[in-house]
């Protein structure tokens, strides 16, 4: 009966004893597997990531909307860490699928690569169930280190080891500057729980010596996000990483990690620091705009598909800080749940504009060939005009051309911004959108308007046919009807 009831108690963190026992499991059977297709290693993770997703889904009916602590605070379950780990399940699962035959051509799909896959993801488990500034972090860490190793995947590639030294180097530098930040706010607050650091923050912010010491603090604290975000002018590291790193690698690193960078953000700012948010507002605005015009400019001038992609998810991070920084004005907090809901539907559709346009890269990649010129996207219409149309959904979608998701994720972020306030932000926004719709267009015309570099139809994988063609899909579906998932995200922030 005791037993009965811990279990009912520890119910909330079923999805990351899963992950967790799945992934020790995988390591073991990898010692005994022989294939170099791995693939009873690649079924495995994928039954992992189902549980997971039925795990969540169970916890989520049991506990309905009720807010639950765990492990004297550490841990916090409620609707939206339920709803960012399934999208962050379906990133996974997606990015596995993409990437099997990819890594099978180059000899890539290692067990290490898929048990470092599933350790990734449980730290964004971590992170996005963080209600500690010590679990956040201890989240954090484990994901960037899954992450580092990662990137350093193919030991027989320079231009690969060098990027995750870049990658590891710099992601100290943003953790230390992360932990330092936490280490003032506790020094000020004298708690790590967020719920007790907010308490203490509303007494200590109406002193002015209390609330320079506390301010100081938070400059780290949004130095060290905007790192992990990837947002300007922390942005040093995205560009080389993403080239330099595997095109499976790259998938991986961005998509799912985005989830959980903003339950990050929400956590510590929004749940940890609201009386503070006058301040992070300021130091959100700034980032945002510099995050847009550096990505949005810059990208124009590439000719490689990954660093292309680099630069737009730099700009598309600015768009979703944006969202963050409209929900308080000027104390009053009633379009809070609009503004953060927003930046939350952002995000997922980022998500999943990511992993298509990634995933396209690996489709068109083949042994000894890699797709991530322009060049290499040239006539795409004349040899696969299936494929050619949904990668223009996707471009499209990501220029925030309707009728796409895109479209409608940076309405809903720009009249939240309007909404709060910040209308020069959300002019300048809209100018640098059209700037940035440049290189987006830019590919589709190559696609359809200029001569291909090598004739015959594109080699199909019917797994990756088919999910890519849903993957693009989804996109033009949730621009015609996205208040489903809006109003799940509506609901996720509202119970916070």
């Amino acid at each position: 009966m005791n037993l009965a009831i811990i279990l009912l108690n520890h119910l909330p963190v079923l999805p990351e004893v899963i992950v967790l026992a799945g992934a020790c499991a995988l390591m073991i059977v990898d010692l005994r597997v022989t294939s170099e297709r791995r693939v009873v290693s690649y079924y495995i993770a994928q039954g992992v990531l189902v549980a997971c997703a039925a795990g969540t889904v169970f916890v989520q009916w049991v506990d309905g909307p009720t807010k639950l602590y765990l492990f004297s605070g550490l841990f916090v379950s409620d609707v939206m860490s339920n709803v960012l780990k399934l999208a962050s399940y379906a990133s996974v699962w997606l990015a596995l699928v993409y990437s099997r035959q990819y890594l099978l051509d180059r000899g890539l799909l290692r067990g290490e690569f898929i048990t470092l896959l599933l350790f990734a993801l449980l730290g964004m488990m971590v992170m996005i169930s963080a209600a500690s500034f010590l679990s956040l972090y201890l989240g954090l860490e484990l994901m960037s280190l899954c992450l580092f190793a990662m990137v350093a995947l193919n030991r027989d590639s320079a231009q690969s080891t060098e990027a995750a030294m870049k990658y590891f180097v710099l992601g100290a530098l943003s953790s230390g500057l992360l932990l330092y930040g936490m280490s003032m706010i506790y020094g000020a607050t004298g708690s790590l729980a967020l719920s007790e650091v907010a308490r203490s923050t509303s007494q200590l912010a109406a002193t002015t010596t209390d609330r320079a010491f506390l301010v100081f603090g938070l400059v780290f604290v949004v130095a060290g996000l905007a790192f992990k975000i990837g947002a300007a002018p922390f942005h040093m590291w995205i560009p080389d990483v993403y080239h330099g790193a595997p095109t499976a690698v790259t998938l991986v690193i961005g998509s799912a990690p985005k989830l959980s960078a903003f339950a990050i953000a929400i956590r510590l700012l929004v749940n940890g620091l609201p009386e503070l948010a006058h301040d992070w507002q300021d130091m959100l605005a700034l980032l945002a705009l510099l995050s847009m015009a550096v990505g949005n400019i810059t990208a124009i001038a590439q000719s490689n598909l990954k660093r292309m992609l680099a630069y737009s998810t730099i700009a598309h991070m600015g768009f979703m800080l944006l969202g963050l920084l409209s929900g308080v004005v000027g104390g009053n907090r009633l379009s809070a749940d609009d503004a953060y809901g927003a930046a939350m539907f952002y995000v997922i559709v980022y998500v999943i504009m990511s992993l298509g346009a990634f995933g396209m890269l690996l489709y068109l990649s083949r042994a000894g060939f890699e797709c991530e010129n322009l060049d290499d996207l040239r006539g795409l219409s004349r040899r696969s005009p299936w494929f050619a149309f949904v990668m223009m959904v996707l471009m499209f979608s990501l220029a925030g051309i309707p009728p796409t998701a895109g479209f409608y994720a940076k309405v809903a972020v720009l009249s939240a911004a309007i909404s709060a306030g910040w209308i020069w932000l959300a002019v300048a926004a809209v100018i640098l959108s059209l700037v940035g719709a440049f290189y987006y267009l830019r590919i589709v015309k190559l696609m359809y308007f200029d001569e291909p570099r090598e004739g015959g139809a594109v080699p199909g994988h019917p797994e990756m046919r088919l999910l890519l063609s849903a993957n693009g899909l989804l996109l033009l579906a949730f621009g015609i009807l996205p208040q489903p998932l809006m109003n799940l995200c509506f609901v996720a922030i509202q119970k916070l």
